[in-house]
This record gives C-alpha cells, structure tokens and sequence, in this order.
C-alpha cells in the first residue's frame, strides 16, 4: 500500500517537472521564433532602402547625361609648311542634356581670344568635364577644350534644360599672330601637357589623316559618358561634316 503511494507521487513528480520543461522549451522557442522574425525583417527592410539607394543612384546618373545635337564638325590646318602636313586641328559638336534632368558642370579649362596662341589655358578653372580622344596611333586622357553656349543662356557653365553648348576640341594648337590656320605653320602640335596635364597631339604623336577613324568621350563630374566616334573623309577640306 505504501509503495503504492510512493509510485503515485513520485508519477505526480515527474509530471510536473516534465510540464515545466515543455513550458521553458516552449517560451525558448518563442523567444528564437521572435528574435529570427526580427532578423528577417530587419534584412528585408535593410535590403528595401538599399535597392531603392541604387534606383535613385541610376536615375540621378540617367538624369545627368548628355547627347549630342547636330553635325560633328572638323577643321582643318597646317601643321608644316606643305600640303602633306595638312590634318584636323580641330573638332565642334554641340550638346545638351539628354531628358530633363539635373544640371550638367561644362566650366572650360580653356579659352580663346584669337589674339595669341589658342587656346588659352583658364587659370584657376576647377573644370569637372574630361574629354578624352583616341584613334588607331595614340590615347589622349585629357585633351583641351573650349565652350560657347548657343541660344538661351542662364549666364553660367551649367548646362541646364533647354540650353545648347558647342564644344570645341583642340588637338593642335593654332598659332601666335596667324589668322589662318591653312596658313604655312599655321598650326602646331603640343610639346608639352600643360600646368592642367592636358594636351593635345604631342610632337611625338601622330597627325589625323584620311580615312582615319577616332573616338572623343566626353566624361562629366556625374552622369554616362558620351562617346562620339567619327572617321576623316577620303580628302581633306577646310571644314568637314563628320557624318
């Protein structure tokens, strides 16, 4: 009988001490559940803003691009004394911005007066716009680069909706004192990169000629690149329609 007794509460025993196990494993998993919940969560939303971070990014990069409008517009000079050093010592093309979007810094790191050698380096222009130009022969990473806006104008460098800027590409440099740059001499290469690390072809590069094809990439402070690649005609004449 007393043993009996004994096995009864030793069975009530166990099942208490079995009940409060499952209580503690059971509030163990609901604490993991909840803290793994949270985890994920967090992750999703974390991953959220960031795939968001990266729209906007690419937006701001679309918004901030260029493209050209109209013709690519070459000029030829001398560089020597005879017909056989004649070759493109210049290059035009107008841009603007590709949608309506954010502004576009086109602050010049050079200009010209016509009056001296052109062009003429910008002291103190902090220009965020690279232009780069490549052909078969060389790779310039930095080549000089006038601008004139065209039409309606804010009155500054920003490139803005509905505003037009030709740029000028100088890849030989037109002397002091010569209006006419068929002239004999009336052109000369770089000797040097400039105080900028610009240049244009250097005096151990090689001249345009015909048939020859290039590349120029236009490289703004925020945005795409723009690249225009053209190819010289069969004959080279004073001004060119690069189509």
């Amino acid at each position: 009988m007393i043993t009996n007794k004994l096995e009864a509460c030793d069975a009530r025993q166990q099942r208490g001490i079995t009940g409060l196990e499952t209580a503690i494993i059971l509030i163990a998993f609901v604490v993991v559940a909840s803290v793994f919940s949270f985890t994920v969560l967090s992750t999703g939303v974390f991953a959220s803003e960031r795939s968001k971070e990266t729209v906007y990014a690419g937006l701001e990069e679309a918004k901030s691009s260029l493209e050209p409008r109209g013709s690519v517009i070459a000029f030829k000079g001398r560089a020597g004394t005879t017909t056989a050093d004649d070759t493109i010592f210049k290059i035009q093309f107008v841009l603007s911005n590709a949608i309506a979007g954010e502004s576009v810094d086109l602050t010049p790191p050079y200009t010209l007066d016509d009056s001296g050698t052109d062009p003429d380096i910008s002291s103190g222009a902090e220009y965020k716009t690279v232009i780069s130009f490549q052909d078969k022969n060389q790779y310039l990473s930095d080549v000089p680069w006038t601008i004139e806006l065209l039409g309606q104008s804010s009155g500054d460098f920003l490139l803005e909706q509905g505003e037009k800027a030709e740029i000028t590409v100088w890849l030989l440099q037109r002397l002091t004192g010569v209006s006419d740059p068929l002239s004999n001499n009336g052109v000369a290469r770089y000797s040097a990169s400039d105080v900028n690390g610009s240049n244009g072809i250097l005096t151990t590069g090689t001249l345009l000629n015909v048939n020859d094809q290039f590349t120029l990439e236009v490289k703004p402070g925020s945005g795409s690149t723009l690249a225009i690649q053209r190819t010289t005609p069969a004959r080279l004449d004073a001004v060119m329609d690069l189509k």
